[in-house]
């Protein structure tokens, strides 16, 4: 079974012929790594699924600092929600950190799907209230965390990341600078 059906029957069962109809919507893209697939300043037209690699979506300040707000590997979906939603142009940027092969659903796609197998936009739903509620526990705990247990706690929730992704974007993701990020790991190292 492909993979994104998987994805999509933890949450909702589709029909073979809904399978197919999904199927003929979607495009699929293999991008080298270090490819920025959607930039800042543009209107963002799909939603990615990630069927193998890894994905960032991040954002660059005034002072040219990257502000990390999500990764995506096998299994997860990325986009831009702000600009996707309100196709207004976006803030981030969605770039490909390993060789990746991508899913893209557009949005007229997705609409044109949401009529005819209304039973998706239950999965889209679900799949907003996910980030919803993942993203208000990341504001609570760069708010009430130390960055030690930022780490930790990125640690415990993906563990594969941590082999995968650059340290520099892992302490732009819990929110420290590459330097105090090095001397934190370290002082960890040698309790």
């Amino acid at each position: 079974m492909d993979l994104i059906i998987q994805n999509i029957s933890k949450h909702i069962s589709l029909t073979s012929e809904e399978e197919l109809l999904f199927l003929s919507k979607i495009e699929t893209k293999h991008f080298k790594a270090k490819t920025i697939i959607f930039n800042a300043g543009e209107v963002c037209k799909y939603s990615y699924f990630v069927r193998s690699g890894l994905v960032r979506s991040f954002n660059v300040n005034d002072n040219i600092v990257e502000h990390v707000l999500s990764f995506a590997c096998e299994g997860w979906w990325i986009g831009d929600m702000y600009s996707l939603l309100s196709q207004k142009p976006g803030n981030l940027f969605i770039e490909v950190l390993e060789d990746a092969e991508v899913v893209l659903l557009s949005k007229e796609n997705q609409e044109l799907l949401y009529n005819e197998i209304p039973k998706l936009e239950r999965f889209f739903r679900i799949l907003t209230e996910n980030s919803l509620v993942a993203n208000q526990e990341r504001i609570m705990d760069n708010l009430s965390l130390t960055a030690e247990e930022r780490f930790e706690k990125f640690c415990k929730k993906y563990p594969t990341l941590i082999q995968k992704v650059p340290q520099k974007q892992i302490a732009s993701y819990i929110g420290v600078t590459p330097e105090f990020f090095s001397k934190m790991k370290s002082k960890m190292l040698r309790k």
